[in-house]
């Protein structure tokens, strides 16, 4: 498989870890219900890429660290930069020099997450820098001209041993969701930044779909999803993506999909794989 990494731009984006902001404390569920949860930003020292994001007390929780930057035109850059799977370092504070990987973007708050190893996370404060490697916008292979790569690192996309069978790339995933239980995020005007949510409020199609059984970094096929150019319906487009946050309580959302592989054409074939965590492919944990 040949892909044109050799001619792609590596450059440096930073970022600064972020304080949780909440316009209010209390999040309203599909009943009715105001709940106080936590939900984006900061440091979540015990929910890491692996880890359940179903069983999660919370509301788009995000793990690991969560970092953006205040300006908005430079926090435009750094999300639309990052890239799954990018080599970030802490160059700030006590743990300057630790060392993580990206591992998602997250819609509408903005911000980017990061892995970073236990011991690292506790000697990280609220604004801490943290400077990623930005590899991979504009990463294409070349046997499979009707798939489009976004968000990915090559680095990554190397790791997962992916192959093409006449034209098709084949993706291991952990499971497929269909188009009508997509939300949040649909109708944005590009994939190349941010998420979309899978709807987990419909009892039969969340047991249908298995999506109890989601973790953080899982990789899943979206059935009928094009997010070439934006996030919406399309017979025939197959989409897959990373999860990146966790299940939220909030009607129409559910946990976030950051886009790595799209195709108009359905040439993607999803390869159920209960292995297919960026956790197990960056080599950060071998208990999956």
């Amino acid at each position: 498989m040949k892909t044109n990494r050799d001619r792609l731009a590596m450059i440096g984006v930073i970022g600064e870890i972020s304080q949780p902001k909440k316009p209010s404390v209390y999040r309203i569920d599909t009943n009715g219900k105001a709940i106080p949860l936590p939900g984006t930003g900061g440091i979540t020292y015990n929910w890491a890429i692996g880890d359940s994001c179903m069983d999660v007390i919370g509301d788009h929780v995000e793990p690991g660290v969560s970092m953006k930057l205040d300006d908005p035109a430079k926090n435009s850059g750094l999300n639309s930069y990052a890239c799954v799977g990018n080599q970030a370092k802490v160059v700030s504070g006590d743990a300057k020099g630790a060392v993580g990987y990206v591992t998602g973007t997250h819609g509408g708050i903005e911000h980017v997450l990061v892995y970073f190893a236990k011991e690292d996370l506790e000697k990280m404060i609220i604004g801490d820098k943290i400077m990623v490697k930005s590899y991979g916008m504009g990463l294409a292979i070349e046997e499979t001209p009707e798939v489009m790569i976004k968000n990915c690192d090559p680095d990554l996309l190397a790791k997962m041993n992916l192959k093409v069978i006449d034209g098709v790339l084949q993706v291991p995933v952990v499971t497929e969701v269909p188009a009508h239980l997509m939300g949040s995020g649909i109708g944005s005007s590009t994939a190349d930044t941010g998420d979309y949510d899978i709807m987990t409020h419909d009892p039969e199609s969340y047991e249908a779909c298995g999506l109890g059984k989601l973790r953080f970094g899982d990789l899943v096929l979206l059935r009928n999803c094009d997010t070439s150019y934006g996030r919406g319906y399309l017979k025939g487009a197959v989409t897959v993506g990373v999860v990146v946050h966790s299940n939220c309580v909030i009607m129409g959302h559910g946990p976030g999909i950051t886009t790595l592989f799209t195709s108009k054409t359905g040439k993607i074939n999803g390869v159920k794989d209960s292995k297919a965590n960026i956790a197990h492919f960056l080599g950060v944990r071998d208990d999956l």
